[in-house]
């Protein structure tokens, strides 16, 4: 599920179009960077999208206690927010299994893999087709 690379996790979330690569250091300050820019940049911000990020590590109260840093790629910032999320509670079942009930139990774990359905072939979007003419 995730690798262990310098005494730090690496995991991947995704959502939608979005996939994100997580690390988590340890011994960090609460710091959470995106794309080598502070999360506050990134997401314009939005503290509910920072908030969501870190909500797996105020379930355990690890808040203060790790680093997240992030390569995110695709989608919009909603999912990559989301994507980061689950990639944040994947890598805190990595490093100590004993988490995975209660994130489990908060919904952390559970990847939405709701994404848009492809275009078909005779139909104008992926299933409305075009109108009906009698004559």
């Amino acid at each position: 599920m995730g690798i262990i690379y310098n005494r730090d996790y690496m995991v991947v979330g995704k959502r939608k179009r979005a996939t994100v690569r997580i690390v988590l250091a340890e011994k960090g300050e609460g710091r959470t960077i995106v794309n080598k820019m502070f999360a506050d940049n990134y997401f314009q911000y939005n503290t509910e999208c920072i908030t969501t990020i870190r909500s797996p590590l105020q379930e355990l109260g690890l808040d203060e206690t790790y680093d997240v840093v992030a390569i995110a790629k695709g989608g919009g910032l909603r999912g990559q927010v989301e994507a980061m999320r689950l990639g944040v509670a994947r890598m805190l079942c990595v490093i100590n299994p004993h988490y995975r009930p209660r994130l489990k139990a908060a919904g952390f774990l559970t990847r939405d893999a709701r994404i848009k359905e492809r275009k078909k072939y005779g139909l104008k979007k992926a299933r409305k087709a075009p109108q009906y003419s009698k004559r």
